[in-house]
């Protein structure tokens, strides 16, 4: 009586008759570079956006703003009220700020650096790349 262990073991002994093909990467297209950038930035942006909620929802269910406000209070003599300048209007503010902000410097990045794949492959030759198919 066989079991399916032995028939993976019959399996993995066998050699596969696959073909190796080795590609060398020698050109990356700058605007699809520049797409794909953009596109993992959006992604990062609405992580940042959604990441920068819930913080500020964790940190108002656990009262550290009201006991961050109550020290600050005591400290300023009632100068600074922390509620004034952190409320969700302004970190939802702040957030989408930072998220367009990193929406821009990686887009840039992304073509940046396709540009110098581009200009190191003249020296270099390219990245080689191998696939196998089963």
């Amino acid at each position: 009586m066989s079991t399916v262990a032995d028939k993976l073991a019959k399996k993995s002994t066998r050699k596969t008759s696959g073909k190796q093909v080795r590609l060398r990467l020698v050109y990356v297209d700058f605007w699809s570079a520049v797409k794909l950038s953009f596109l993992g930035a959006v992604a990062l942006a609405v992580v940042t956006v959604v990441s920068f909620f819930l913080i500020f929802l964790v940190l108002q269910a656990t009262d550290v703003l009201v006991t961050t406000e109550k020290f600050l209070i005591g400290v300023t003599d009632n100068t600074f009220v922390l509620s004034d300048v952190v409320g969700l209007p302004q970190v939802m503010a702040f957030a989408a700020v930072v998220a367009i902000l990193n929406l821009i410097v990686f887009t840039v990045l992304g073509a940046v650096i396709a540009g110098i794949y581009n200009l190191a492959v003249k020296v270099t030759g390219g990245l080689l790349v191998g696939f196998m198919s089963n």
